[in-house]
């Protein structure tokens, strides 16, 4: 398995990988959508995103978006997503995707990587929890839904 930043020459296979990711998380399959979405991130470098092949296969990817702390004055990065195929789970690839994000903020000089997952994803709370991630208890998240 090889791990690397994807391109735009990867928009295809990020963006089924993308699209099986949002299905996971209940909304309908929209391929077109996934694809605009995953290219106009890529083109205008609004995101960061690593993918994990296997042979000729897409099995997993990560998006990482910028965003900075006022407190310590860095750059931070919200991992948004990360998503590994069914076939590839218990492979490694998540683990994979998480230390290179890891890498990625280190050498970017981020202060942090801060992620969120469903409170039912079990498999996911253990990953983040085995690769040192630890669930906030000094702050609450809040959210205004802009979309009512």
């Amino acid at each position: 398995m090889e791990i690397f930043q994807a391109t735009i020459e990867d928009v295809e296979s990020v963006s089924h990988l993308f699209n099986s990711y949002r299905m996971f998380y209940k909304q309908k399959s929209d391929l077109e959508g996934a694809k605009t979405y995953i290219k106009e991130r890529m083109e205008r470098k609004e995101s960061v995103i690593f993918v994990v092949k296997d042979d000729q296969n897409y099995v997993g990817f990560t998006q990482l978006y910028p965003t900075f702390s006022s407190i310590s004055m860095k750059r931070a990065w919200v991992l948004n997503d990360l998503y590994v195929d069914s076939k590839a789970r218990k492979q490694g690839v998540g683990e994979m995707l998480l230390q290179k994000a890891k890498e990625y903020a280190i050498q970017t000089g981020a202060k942090y990587i801060s992620l969120e997952t469903a409170p039912d994803n079990d498999s996911a709370q253990r990953l983040y929890e085995r690769n040192g991630y630890k669930r906030d208890s000094e702050f609450y998240h809040y959210e205004l839904d802009l979309a009512e």
